[in-house]
């Protein structure tokens, strides 16, 4: 247990005293998502600190005392998002002026953000970047003791706070933090600057959380970091991210492991061959490669090439039989030409990915291709994603037809889009609907494969 959530428990108590004395009843908060898995992750501790503060949820903001958006930094039109919802606040808080209303995560923790809230924002009560979440009871303290705007942004690399208490409503997957921060500073991208420097959490805390999810009846454990494979190089004892891979894999339970976001450059030969001996770690790895070109690679500050990116896939497909991939692609990068864009669609007909998430750059301020020239117009680079949207589409239609006959363990998450059907992912990530009843949520089933589509496979359940 850390000694700031120690002195957060103190604070949690206070302002449930404080809210029961003002409502009389128990409050409630409604809290929201933007962005990544880290940030369903940190919703999930924002969730536990407010259950010890007494707060029930709802997703209803109408029916919330407390409304807290966990925001996202990545892309521009995540940020619009946010700005667009919590101008819709603007008539219920006046209805309410009792209401809290709360911003946090990555968008909030950079300066222009923070100063255009403070001035166009006037009903926003509470601002807390990344580095300020362990202290959310302290800081709604502040808030509710003083009955003004309270804000915290620090700087900082950040502590690892263990013992936050952690609200999960699915019982069948979690997400496990393993890692916060980046050191990457690709040029495109903001995530080292408002989430700080990597530092890993002790083994033995990430294996004891692991212990106790699975002892509950978790069956799917997905690790998370900004970069997994560069896991425990700061720690007193290092470990290698292979290593902890095989410790967890050692832990007894029948439940799988997938983990994001490797980074191309940290991903060795000894992690492939440590997925290849572990019996629990899904056949599925996420691997960002953004562009196909190495000059406009080189440009991002990645580190590798095509080739040597290439050579990364192909000693996985003969180490680990059955491997899935898929990827981030990014297109239109400050100075990318569309012969260099053509590239990238080649690498993906190449690679054959089970599937991609596509991006179009975003300027970022504060990253260094927020400086570069920007030449090609915004329509141009629509085009290229639809390029690759359809080769992508074409790709995945052959490789699910591939699989017609074969059987899949399935994990079953729950109903299917098809009446009387239920839907999971295979340990390839793949999402399989076959006919099934709910008593099978949250259990593992083989099912044989009959026909396929572009986004999914489907088949029948084998006794």
């Amino acid at each position: 247990m850390s000694p700031l959530w120690d002195l957060q428990k103190t604070y949690a108590d206070r302002v449930k005293a404080m809210l029961h004395d003002r409502l009389g009843r128990a409050p409630r908060a409604c809290v929201r998502t933007f962005g990544c898995q880290q940030n369903e992750a940190d919703s999930q501790r924002i969730e536990g600190m407010l259950s010890q503060m007494g707060y029930s949820f709802t997703g209803n903001p109408e029916e919330a005392d407390l409304i807290i958006f966990n925001t996202c930094a990545v892309r521009e039109n995540a940020e619009d998002r946010v700005f667009g919802n919590v101008g819709e606040l603007k008539r219920q808080k006046e209805k309410n002026p009792e209401l809290i209303i709360g911003l946090c995560g990555c968008m909030v923790q950079q300066p222009h953000i923070t100063k255009r809230i403070q001035k166009s924002f006037p009903y926003v009560d509470l601002v807390f970047g990344t580095h300020a979440l362990a202290s959310l009871p302290e800081l709604l303290f502040q808030k509710l003791q003083s009955r003004r705007r309270v804000f915290d942004i620090h700087e900082s690399d950040g502590e690892i706070v263990e013992g936050l208490p952690v609200r999960r409503v699915d019982g069948v997957k979690a997400w496990v933090p393993i890692m916060y921060g980046c050191n990457n500073f690709c040029t495109y991208c903001i995530v080292p600057y408002v989430r700080g420097r990597e530092r890993s959490r002790e083994p033995e805390a990430i294996l004891e959380e692991i212990k106790q999810l699975t002892a509950n009846g978790v069956k799917e454990i997905t690790l998370l970091g900004q970069n997994v494979n560069s896991y425990g190089k700061n720690l007193e004892r290092p470990l290698s991210f292979a290593g902890l891979l095989e410790q967890i894999d050692a832990l007894p339970g029948d439940f799988r492991i997938r983990f994001m976001t490797s980074h191309p450059k940290d991903c060795t030969r000894e992690l492939i061959d440590a997925i290849a001996r572990c019996q629990k770690v899904c056949r599925h790895i996420h691997l960002p490669v953004q562009s196909g070109s190495s000059r406009v690679l080189s440009a991002m500050n990645r580190h590798y090439t095509r080739e040597q990116y290439v050579d990364l896939i192909r000693y996985a497909r003969e180490k680990i039989p059955g491997v899935s991939f898929t990827s981030d692609i990014l297109v239109g990068f400050p100075g990318e030409t569309y012969e260099e864009f053509l590239e990238t669609l080649s690498l993906v007909q190449e690679i054959e990915y089970d599937s991609l998430f596509t991006f179009i750059y975003s300027k970022r301020e504060g990253t260094r291709a927020a400086q570069m020239e920007d030449p090609v117009p915004y329509a141009e680079k629509s085009a290229w994603l639809r390029q690759i949207i359809a080769a992508q589409e074409d790709i995945a239609s052959r490789r699910h037809e591939a699989l017609v006959g074969e059987t899949l363990r399935v994990l079953v998450e729950g109903a299917g889009k098809h009446p009387g059907t239920v839907q999971g992912r295979s340990d390839q990530n793949i999402i399989v609907e076959f006919p099934g009843e709910e008593s099978l949520f949250g259990s593992f089933a083989n099912v044989k494969i009959e026909r396929a589509a572009n986004w999914a496979v489907f088949g029948t359940r084998e006794e």
